[in-house]
């Protein structure tokens, strides 16, 4: 598996080998021990996936610590812009984000440590998304950012005219009044 860093403190791009032949293809999309070895030790403890339509933007979701969720996220059919923002107060690179393509060709993840929102939009006819989380859902901590605030500046790829947004993340707060318990460079 290649690891790659990205502009963002944090976020990780992690690529799996994959092994191609006349029968399909055979990968690992995850292994301990690969991400201990690189410094990476998270314990997973709960896997969620969502089918989505072409034109759904589903975020920006996060839970505030002490029950704040690192995120492993993938493809399993169609394409994505997979969005994580970043949410630490006073670090160098707050309120900026990555928006990165996920797809079931390229078998890309995308590591989103706490600290940060995530949030995605479907390119794809449908998509069908897994990922993993280190900590359970709490609803009293869930929290979230609106998908369209300006100060952010999202380039979610889809018309805007025609995104599909639930009722839920249409109200969330923009960014600059989002309750939000992340400092840099504290460990949660």
């Amino acid at each position: 598996m290649i690891i790659e860093q990205t502009p963002i403190p944090g976020l990780l791009i992690l690529k799996p080998k994959v092994y191609n032949d006349n029968r399909g293809y055979f990968m690992e999309s995850y292994n301990y021990k690969v991400l201990e070895e690189q410094g990476i030790i998270i314990k997973f403890l709960q896997d969620n996936e969502s089918y989505s339509v072409k034109g759904v933007i589903r975020g920006l979701h996060f839970q505030l610590s002490p029950y704040a969720q690192t995120k492993l996220v993938r493809v399993i059919k169609g394409t994505i812009i997979d969005v994580a923002v970043d949410i630490r107060q006073n670090s160098p690179t707050y309120g900026k984000y990555l928006g990165i393509e996920l797809s079931d060709e390229n078998k890309y993840q995308l590591l989103i440590p706490n600290g940060f929102a995530h949030g995605f939009s479907v390119l794809s006819d449908i998509a069908i998304v897994n990922y993993k989380c280190d900590q359970y859902y709490r609803p009293e901590a869930d929290r979230g950012i609106r998908y369209n605030d300006p100060a952010l500046a999202i380039d979610w790829k889809i018309d805007p005219n025609k995104a599909i947004v639930s009722a839920k993340d249409n109200i969330l707060p923009l960014l600059n009044e989002a309750e939000n318990n992340f400092v840099f460079g504290t460990t949660y």
